[in-house]
């Protein structure tokens, strides 16, 4: 061959074996082919050999829809979020012993592919145990059943359906290729569940069992650490990790070990018959700075999308249907405004600390009485600093490096290079929102079909017995109900008849909730709480001369979901006693009681499409009202747009309700204690706890319960509700979950630095920095954008001076521009978002000398 043509053909060689390399990395980069060695040290994790600050966000699959899981996880990811957190519901994948489930919510394989292709870490918190608020803790009720089973402890039968359960979603992550360790998104996994303030309780059986978990977890090579949250003793490699409402002190029980904070509770779940609780956005973010600022390296939000508990799902007992849980993104799947916003500045802020955090230690500065800086820098020049004012009255000067920085109370001001503050957690300048259920207008003579059940046994006893028997241990959690039946024959003589007096009924329960009938006519309701699900309670009733039927519906509003030895918590009556007849009180405990598990039209299916037809329906355009034992069935047309739905059913008592056979959940309207206060405004500053900035005082818990716009068919959609109690299904109305106005604030002592484009031109920062420092006013700017495209209608409020005021109800101050409605005006009409700057340009800069000016927004999206 001659020279040239071997020459060429070797090159052809050449390019075709790099074209072929490139093809073939670029082949194993796109389907993950390749793992990344996840490791850790005192600082961080460590993925691929480089460090990682991330911030996580829990998202619980079953308390969604598949439908709803990219949008959620899209959200998310745009609120500055790097990994997916959730745990695995054994109770909902294993039905009874090896019969598993993952169809539906519980698609775990799809939920962690849609994370995967997202381009987003996943941390798996397998447990099993999982408490959650979630039903039974998310343990399978019949495993308490299996002989000689004790929960979460050295016990042989729950360790060994524990490992069976905890191997068979390892083999089955591994067959996916999930773990970081096979290229998947899986970097860390959890084995059993905030177990360290409760292994004590279980005397020599505790720290076996810990131990025994931690061994079995790593047993099973999955390639990634493991963390055990709130286990002190965790043992060397496992982390263990903090959940609380503050980390910033938490320290791991290893100097090897990075500080990991599982359960930040930007909010709080909800009881029947609670006020609703919630967690100002500053103090949420000041939790996190402080995080950061004391070392932490991988934070997670419990909930940042809490959901909704369909079905029967809920425990607690008594937790709402609702886990909204006040997160950043609410039940519905909408952003919480400023909330989400505010966190995802902060995010912004901490990221651009992030090479300086996690490659330098930190130099402690004190500042005051309970002011401090904590600053990560080198010798070659990169610094980050975190200034915290821990005073929760008291905003300060702060004076750092030469600069004066003001530091409200409660809050940590953020400086990625140690001189221009980035972000303040008080200082709130995201854009806020008013969220509204927009009811539907329903066709008045919507037909409703009804079924109404017996008050008592129907159908064959499904036993007897001379004794009050435990609901749970009857009913083993297939069903929420349990009738309790006996009789009582009234002497013609009894005192009562003839004057016209009522004998009392007295009931002790160990819960949750109860109707009692007599002669089938209800007498009384009565339920603990979310405190308390044991009750008493005191009634008179209505007996006749002769036999009297007594029966009492018992029923269950979610099981126990967390505690030592839960499994043992029992429901169920414990004693019934009538006063008032002649010879005395009289003890009905241990009479001939009859017994019969759930209702006749759960036992016949009448919810589900197949089963409709096993009751006869009566039709009517006027349903009765009041009236207990009730199914309710009507067809209805899904609500137009593609808002969220919620179904309105403050005035229906207590029960269940169905779309098309789908399970909507519990609904109870029960209002919070008139004597409750809730405050008038809720002030950040200072430790959180659950009841700090409760609203709904004298309100129903909650009125709305979600509807997923994937359950609704076309048309020709079948809603079934079974009434317990009585109420008016003629109000049950579908609403829509919409953002009707828009709001926003900034101040002229806001930080003042674009995030976005802090990086954006590293090679003369000095000049950018001079830049910013020098044009406040350019800086200072408000922001408003329209949801879904819209654009804005109408400017409702504005105020440029003092206004005060929160969105939806904000008023102009002292001090005030009157130009200010039309300055906004001219800017923002008709556009779907706009900036305001806070600039001479706009507003007189003589204004109200010597006053910290901010001007503030209402508007309204069409």
């Amino acid at each position: 061959m001659e020279e040239g043509k071997w020459k060429v053909s070797v090159w052809k060689d050449r390019l075709f074996l790099l074209f072929f390399f490139f093809f073939f990395c670029c082949c194993c980069f796109s389907v993950s082919c390749l793992g990344a060695n996840v490791t850790y040290d005192h600082r961080s994790l460590i993925i691929d050999g480089q460090r990682k600050l991330l911030i996580s966000a829990s998202i619980h699959y079953p308390r969604s829809v598949p439908g709803m899981w990219p949008g959620l996880i899209q959200t998310a990811k745009e609120g500055g979020v790097d990994v997916i957190e959730t745990y695995v519901f054994w109770n909902g994948h294993e039905l009874s012993p090896g019969n598993y489930y993952f169809g539906g919510r519980f698609n775990l394989v799809e939920f962690v592919k849609i994370v995967q292709r997202a381009g987003m870490y996943l941390i798996l918190r397998i447990g099993p145990f999982v408490a959650a608020e979630w039903n039974f803790g998310g343990v399978p009720v019949w495993l308490h059943y299996v002989p000689g089973t004790v929960f979460r402890t050295d016990n042989e039968p729950f360790k060994n359906h524990m490992q069976n359960f905890t191997t068979f979603i390892v083999n089955m992550m591994k067959q996916e290729k999930f773990f970081a360790s096979q290229g998947g998104p899986i970097i860390l996994a959890q084995i059993e569940n905030e177990y360290g303030d409760t292994e004590r309780v279980y005397g020599d059986g505790g720290k076996p069992y810990a131990m025994w978990a931690a061994r079995m977890a790593l047993s099973q090579n999955i390639g990634v650490p493991w963390i055990m949250c709130q286990q002190y003793d965790a043992p060397d490699p496992v982390i263990n990790t903090c959940n609380s409402f503050y980390c910033d002190q938490f320290t791991p029980n290893s100097a090897n070990k990075p500080k990991i904070w599982t359960e930040n509770w930007p909010g709080w779940f909800k009881t029947f018959g609670s006020r609703d609780p919630h967690r100002p956005p500053e103090d949420v973010a000041f939790s996190v700075a402080r995080f950061f600022q004391k070392g932490g390296s991988v934070h997670n939000y419990y909930m940042y999308h809490g959901g909704t508990n369909f079905d029967r799902t809920s425990g607690g007992p008594f937790i709402t249907t609702s886990y909204d849980y006040d997160a950043p993104i609410d039940e519905y799947g909408l952003a919480r405004l400023p909330k989400w916003g505010h966190l995802k500045e902060l995010h912004k802020a901490i990221k651009l600390c992030e090479h300086a955090l996690l490659h330098n230690e930190p130099t402690l500065l004190s500042l005051g009485p309970l002011q401090e800086a904590n600053v990560y820098a080198d010798s070659s020049g990169e610094c980050a600093a975190f200034l915290a004012n821990m005073d929760e009255e008291n905003d300060k000067i702060i004076s750092f490096r030469n600069m004066s920085y003001d530091v409200p109370a409660w809050s940590v001001s953020i400086l990625p290079d140690c001189k221009n503050e980035a972000f303040n957690t008080a200082k709130v300048r995201s854009q806020s929102s008013v969220v509204e259920m927009v009811p539907e207008n329903w066709n008045p003579s919507l037909q409703w079909d009804v079924f109404v059940e017996k008050a008592g046994i129907w159908g064959e006893a499904d036993f007897i017995k001379s004794e009050l028997v435990d609901h749970i241990n009857t009913t083993k959690d297939t069903t929420d109900y349990l009738w309790y039946m006996t009789s009582l024959d009234v002497d013609e003589n009894e005192e009562f008849l003839k004057s016209g007096s009522r004998p009392i009924l007295i009931v002790a329960s160990k819960g949750h909730a109860v109707h009692a009938f007599v002669n089938q006519e209800l007498q009384v309701s009565a339920s603990g709480n979310g405190l308390d699900s044991t009750f008493k309670f005191e009634s008179p009733i209505s007996l006749k001369a002769g036999k009297n039927e007594i029966a009492f519906l018992s029923m269950t509003v979610g099981l126990q979901n967390a505690g030592p030895f839960y499994e043992w918590v029992g429901a169920g009556f414990t004693s019934v006693q009538i006063e008032g007849f002649k010879s005395g009180t009289i003890n009905l405990s241990s009479n001939s009681w009859v017994y019969k598990i759930g209702l006749e039209g759960e036992h016949l299916d009448i919810y589900k499409e197949n089963g409709m037809n096993n009751v006869k329906w009566v039709s009517t355009s006027m349903p009765p009202k009041n009236q207990p034992l009730t199914w309710y069935k009507a067809i209805v047309d899904p609500p137009p747009g593609d808002e969220p739905v919620g179904l309105d059913m403050v005035h229906m008592g207590k029960g269940l309700a169905w779309l098309n056979g789908e399970a909507i959940g519990r609904y109870w309207p029960r209002t919070s204690s008139i004597h409750d206060e809730c405050p008038q405004q809720c002030n950040y500053r200072g430790k959180f706890i659950p009841n700090k900035c409760s609203t709904g005082c004298g309100e129903p818990t909650q009125r709305w319960y979600h509807v997923p716009r994937s359950w609704f068919r076309p048309s020709g959609n079948i809603l079934v509700i079974f009434e317990e109690k009585g109420g008016n299904p003629n109000e049950i109305k579908f609403s829509r979950r919409r953002v009707t106005n828009i709001c926003a604030t900034a101040s002229e002592d806001y930080p003042i630095v674009d995030l976005e484009s802090w990086h954006k031109d590293t090679t003369d920062l000095e000049s950018w920095h001079k830049d910013t420092t020098e044009n406040i006013e350019a800086k200072a700017i408000l922001y408003l954008r329209c949801p879904n495209n819209g654009s804005i209608s109408v400017v409702k409020f504005a105020s440029f001076g003092t206004p005060s005021g929160t969105c939806g109800s904000y008023s102009k101050g002292e001090c005030h521009d009157p130009t200010s409605a039309n300055v906004v005006e001219k800017i923002c009409l008709s556009k779907t978002d706009c900036a305001v700057a806070l600039s001479e340009d706009n507003f007189s800069k003589d204004l109200c000398p010597g006053l910290t000016k901010k001007l503030a927004v209402e508007a309204v999206c069409h």
